[in-house]
């Protein structure tokens, strides 16, 4: 399976998909005009991923601003982990925010009442840019 990467650009969301690692990332600010259209690769591949998952599943949200459609999105994601997770796999959500950020912090916990699934929370210092480059290293 191969990896998916879509580049962020303005108000569109990068997303970086690795069936090697397990790892799920999205990332930046995520407004596009047509949520559904632009998320449509991403819930295929992640449906793909599904039917032969990882032992251990890391989805991550470093997200600077996201509108209700793509929360819509992001919910649908969380559920298909939470259905992963309840098959017996690891599945941790990351969530990323700044530290200076309580809305961001509270959209994140909003989603931890929905789903069952472990979540961590990760603030980032008010200087730290979403698109740092080491917050997109694969290895951890």
């Amino acid at each position: 399976m191969k990896k998916l990467f879509l580049k962020p650009e303005n108000i569109i969301p990068g997303i970086l998909l690795d069936f090697e690692s397990g790892k799920l990332k999205f990332y930046g600010k995520s407004c596009p005009v047509d949520a559904n259209k632009y998320y449509s690769p991403a819930l295929e591949w992640i449906d793909s991923y599904l039917k032969n998952p990882k032992e251990k599943t890391v989805l991550e949200f470093n997200l600077s601003y996201f509108n209700t459609p793509s929360a819509m999105i992001f919910l649908q994601i969380m559920n298909k982990m939470e259905s992963l997770s309840e098959s017996g796999k690891d599945v941790i959500i990351r969530w990323f925010y700044k530290e200076d950020d309580e809305i961001l912090k509270e959209a994140g916990k909003d989603f931890e009442t929905i789903v069952d699934v472990e979540f961590e929370f990760i603030a980032l210092k008010s200087n730290e840019d979403e698109d740092d480059e080491r917050l997109f290293d694969m290895s951890y």
